[in-house]
């Protein structure tokens, strides 16, 4: 899911092997994990990597947003890990002034912003969902380049984000948290409709 082999190209088991110098058996396995969490799919011609849908798109962004919620929510009865956060909130912050300057490592950053926020609140099996989400959406996510402004503007909203969590205002955490989540949605959305349009990388 991370790019390194198309979402069109097949996964044979031989080329994989080949790929990661490993032996079939353990790329069998894997492609059975990864089938049974819907990163890959078959189809007449074989396995593929999961390939986003238009119309799954938004029902993924509700699903996110349905964990990343509970996670802030869990966060107003439970402890959370301050250590955890505190470091995320210094990380963002140091990206003022040294941001991102390539798509996939924007998304990489806010991917483990929302991995990290997540799992502070306790619950493994929500961050372990999101982490599915997350790598369903990412072939889209990683599309078309970086306007600084909107990189400067996202840095400052994950801030205010977790320094929201880190100072107990939890209702404003989660409002803030949840227009970050809408934003992303609708540019996603965006992308993928370009895409669709311009190359057919992703299946209306």
């Amino acid at each position: 899911m991370s790019g390194v082999i198309s979402s069109t190209e097949r996964l044979g088991e031989e080329r994989l092997a080949e790929l990661y110098g490993v032996s079939r058996t353990p790329v069998r396995e894997a492609l059975a994990r990864l089938q049974a969490d819907g990163l890959v799919t078959r189809d007449e011609a074989g396995l593929h990597a999961y390939r986003p849908r238009l119309t799954d798109l938004p029902d993924l962004y509700e699903l996110r947003a349905t964990l990343e919620a509970r996670g802030i929510t869990r966060s107003t009865s439970q402890s959370f890990d301050r250590v955890s956060l505190s470091a995320l909130a210094d990380t963002w912050i140091g990206l003022r002034a040294d941001p991102p300057d390539t798509t996939d490592d924007l998304v990489a950053l806010d991917e483990s912003f929302h991995v990290t926020l997540l799992d502070a609140s306790g619950n493994p099996a929500l961050t372990e969902a999101l982490c599915t989400v997350n790598a369903k959406v990412r072939p889209v996510r990683i599309l078309g380049g970086l306007d600084a402004a909107a990189v400067a503007s996202a840095i400052d909203e994950h801030i205010d984000i977790v320094e929201c969590v880190l100072a107990g205002t939890l209702d404003t955490a989660l409002e803030l948290l949840l227009n970050h989540i809408d934003s992303s949605r609708a540019r996603v959305v965006e992308r993928a409709q370009q895409a669709a349009a311009l190359a057919g990388a992703v299946r209306i």
